[in-house]
């Protein structure tokens, strides 16, 4: 240890406060650092895992493959495993309503293959032997055709032919343009219905039947390799011949980075880089400030050094031998913090990313070891530039001015001048802060600029925090109030009753009613839509702005009679005006892009499709209104204009003939356990045969879902708010507290000549009001623009959110500004307070 390291250890043993600080600073930025990193490497540990338990663990799949091509790939160096299914061939499915998918794909699994592949069995059980196959159930549901356990189905199995190319699952169904030829007929007995393979594309023409690979003759597989590094996926692509086809599974490579669809890995890195950013910017100020107020306490010290010869190379070596030291103590401890804050809140999250995604995954803490290193070179980083910056400044300084220290204090007349109408207005107290504000401008920056960084890193990260919480909450605007929804355009009316009256009684159902929508062509006056709807759709609707009527698209939720009895009750309306062949309805509204309601009813006309006869309506704006079915995905029109009508008088709208698309019949539920009812309500659904296209899903597990996301947001944002609050507070708390230190000598000085501690703490307090009153002139103005900047990236990146100007956080940040100025200065004066005047006069400091 040269001369020039015992000096700078001697300097850090000296001022211990300042140096504990700083220590504590580099602690809470390794930590974050090592927090977010770590954190981003669990969840993407996890959401691999989850993809691999619901997708499939493999990475290329080869749809054509032959012995040879097996048996090569069963000794590659870089294969881990490979499992394959044998393609026994394509048949038609006989009177399937799905024209892309027009075929059955009979495939051969070994023990192995339904070992590894996933594949989850509904009813009945696996198939034993080669005469017996597992069907999926989406050959019911989508293809329209209903096969049973217990079943026979005699099929003539062939190949796809297409020109002189044999076709597998991974091209899509070409009509008019491929042949089946037929090799052999084959007679199969269901044992067991299971859910849609995973391995089958949706675009796939052929739904997949499962049956053993042993005993069945054939020289054509699909194989699933897993390789030992995925990493090396596409060079082993770019090694297979071109004769065989592959396909990636982009579900489980796309959270690796290694998929053509590289969004979610862009977003989770982004993020990770803006917290990482943000973190570095609050730590480079806060250790920035500790060694900028150390350099001006040596620069007496690095005068006398310069003066018998130190070199600005030593020093500047001497500084950032500071900087290592400080590293080599809080970056270990910040990483030993790190690691168990976020074992901490993983464990707090585990249960909600459960319900929300996979919940026969754990979320478990990965610990990557090059993680690691990185967010210690990352740490080491922001101490060496905080350090350099004021090291190169200080080193390049005269000796003279480092000796006499006259760099820092401005004691020209014109440089301290306050004007006439400021001392009108502020007393002597008040004028010694500006002039000692106006002489020592440079230290005065830098704790505005701290004040300054802490204010735009709390409002950025409170902005941040609020984007995210839209963006996990996007998906969670669903009004209705049902924990479980039935509906289908196919089915018809008997059937739905049928079914209703057995699914009603499940247990766990406390509610239940039956709903159609209609879709109607109507006619309606211009003067009763109103003039933001006209503006927004006139042209949609073809609306020319001089018609008095104009043709409209106007839902109508036929709702159970009895619901609709009590809505009416509800709403305090009258049953014998709202019931009856011409009655008045109730209507729930126009959605442009909110809700509409007016006070005076509007007035509909309906015609029949041959135009022969109409029917009048009269609708009465509500607010209040009953659970209705839901749009489907992609339906809507970009408007709604609905009214509710008791199912009795169906018939009526029926009659008319004017249906713009089928009706869709529909079921809800309320129920104590929505999961176990759901399941309940599937087996009977299975069990009755229904053949027509049906959606049942559990909007309770989505609602959940979406409150999981939510409070895995929020969570997380208040974690790194706090974080860097902390970090906002030491940076504050670490420049004021040893400003003040240093002006030791010149507030003893004012103290001397007998200013009572009444003006002391008048002239004190009023340094903190320019304090905060500066901070605020860049602070608010920077932290607006800069929210308004991660805004933008956002919805960039694909975040449909919108734009929350800052006001709460931009308001907090102002009180705890001046709060904590208050309470440091408060604390540093107290200690000045307590030393003795003549010890503090005859200290420089040096």
């Amino acid at each position: 240890m040269n001369i020039f390291h015992k000096i700078t250890m001697e300097s850090l043993k000296k001022s211990r406060t300042r140096t504990l600080v700083t220590i504590v600073g580099v602690i809470l930025s390794a930590a974050m650092i090592t927090s977010v990193a770590t954190f981003a490497v669990s969840l993407q540990n996890y959401m691999i895992n989850g993809a691999a338990v619901k997708y499939g663990n493999w990475h290329v799949a080869i749809p054509n493959g032959d012995s040879s091509f097996l048996s090569e790939q069963r000794e590659d160096s870089r294969v881990e495993s490979v499992v394959a299914l044998k393609n026994i061939g394509y048949a038609p499915l006989e009177g399937g309503l799905n024209p892309d998918k027009p075929y059955l794909f009979v495939t051969g699994w070994s023990k192995e293959a339904l070992k590894e592949l996933p594949m989850k069995l509904i009813s009945g059980r696996l198939p034993e032997n080669s005469s017996e196959v597992l069907i999926p159930a989406h050959i019911t549901a989508n293809g329209g055709v209903n096969i049973l356990v217990g079943d026979t189905l005699s099929l003539s199995v062939g190949d796809r032919i297409k020109g002189d190319q044999k076709l597998s699952q991974h091209d899509a169904y070409c009509a008019g343009e491929e042949t089946l030829v037929s090799q052999t007929e084959k007679t199969y007995k269901v044992v067991g219905i299971c859910q849609r393979p995973a391995i089958e594309e949706y675009a796939a023409p052929g739904y997949t039947i499962i049956t053993t690979g042993d005993a069945v003759p054939s020289d054509s597989f699909t194989v699933f390799i897993t390789l030992k590094n995925p990493y090396q996926v596409h060079s082993y692509i770019d090694s297979i011949s071109d004769e065989y086809r592959h396909v990636l599974n982009d579900d489980v490579l796309r959270f690796m980075g290694l998929s053509g669809e590289k969004m979610i890995t862009v977003l989770l890195y982004s993020i990770v880089g803006i917290l990482i950013a943000l973190v570095m910017l609050g730590s480079v100020f806060l250790i920035y400030n500790s060694f900028n107020i150390s350099l001006n306490e040596r620069m007496h010290q690095f005068g006398i050094l310069m003066s018998v010869g130190a070199t600005e190379k030593q020093l500047l070596n001497s500084v950032l031998f500071e900087g290592l030291c400080v590293g080599a103590v809080g970056i270990p401890l910040g990483i030993l913090v790190g690691i168990p804050s976020i074992r901490f809140v993983l464990a707090l999250v585990a249960k909600n990313f459960a319900n929300a995604m996979y919940d026969t995954v754990p979320l478990a803490l990965v610990v990557s070891i090059p993680v690691l290193i990185g967010a210690a070179v990352i740490s080491l980083i922001t101490i060496l530039i905080s350090a350099y910056i004021p090291a190169k400044k200080a080193a390049r300084t005269p000796v003279m001015e480092c000796i006499r220290q006259t760099n820092e204090v401005k004691v020209e007349g014109k440089a301290i001048k306050i004007s006439k109408f400021v001392k009108r207005f502020y007393g002597l107290e008040e004028i010694l802060a500006l002039k000692n504000f106006k002489r020592n401008k440079r230290r005065y920056r830098s704790i505005i600029l701290s004040l300054t960084l802490s204010v735009v890193l709390f409002v950025t990260a409170n902005s941040f925090g609020t984007y995210l919480k839209q963006i996990g909450e996007g998906s969670a605007m669903v009004s209705e109030n049902y924990d479980i929804c039935f509906y289908s355009r196919d089915m018809a009316e008997g059937d739905l009753f049928q079914l209703y009256d057995e699914i009603k009684t499940v247990e766990g159902v406390t509610k239940s009613s039956y709903q159609a929508l209609s879709t109607y062509s109507c006619v309606l006056n211009v003067s009763d839509l109103p003039r933001t709807f006209l503006n927004e759709f006139g042209d949609l609707i073809g609306y020319d702005g001089m018609s008095e009527t104009v043709e409209v698209k106007l839902d109508v939720q036929f709702i159970e009679n009895g619901v609709y009895e009590n809505l009416l009750k509800g709403l305090g309306l009258s049953k014998t005006e709202y019931t009856g062949q011409d009655q008045n309805m109730i209507m729930a509204g126009i959605l442009p892009l909110h809700w509409y309601t007016q006070q005076q009813p509007m007035e509909f006309i309906l015609p029949s499709k041959n135009g022969e006869q109409t029917k009048n309506l009269r609708a009465t704006f509500v607010k209040d209104y009953p659970d209705l079915l839901p749009s489907d995905p992609g339906e809507w029109s970009g408007y709604s204009l609905m009214i509710i009508a008791p199912y009795e008088v169906k018939p009526q709208f029926d009659a008319l003939n004017n249906t713009a698309k089928p009706t869709k019949l529909g079921m809800t539920f309320q129920s104590e356990n929505p999961g176990r009812s759901t399941a309940e309500m599937k087996k009977i659904i299975e069990g009755a045969n229904i053949t027509p296209f049906y959606n049942l899903y559990n909007l309770y597990e989505i609602l959940e879902q979406n409150r999981n996301l939510s409070f895995i947001v929020n969570l997380f944002s208040v974690v790194f708010i706090a974080m860097i609050t902390v970090i906002g507070i030491a940076n504050v708390f670490n420049t004021i507290s040893t400003n003040v230190k240093l002006r030791r000598r010149e507030l003893a000085m004012i103290r001397s000549v007998g200013m009572s501690d009444k003006d002391f703490n008048k002239m004190m307090c009023f340094e903190c009001v320019l304090y905060g009153g500066r901070t605020m002139l860049w602070g608010l103005p920077l932290s607006g623009a800069l929210s308004y900047l991660i805004y933008k990236g956002m919805v960039i990146g694909g975040g449909n959110i919108a734009f929350i100007f800052p006001w709460k956080s931009m308001t907090i940040s102002v009180l705890g500004v001046l709060f904590i100025v208050f309470i440091t200065m408060l604390y540093a004066i107290n200690k000045i307070k307590k030393e003795n005047i003549i010890d503090a006069l005859r200290d420089d400091m040096s």
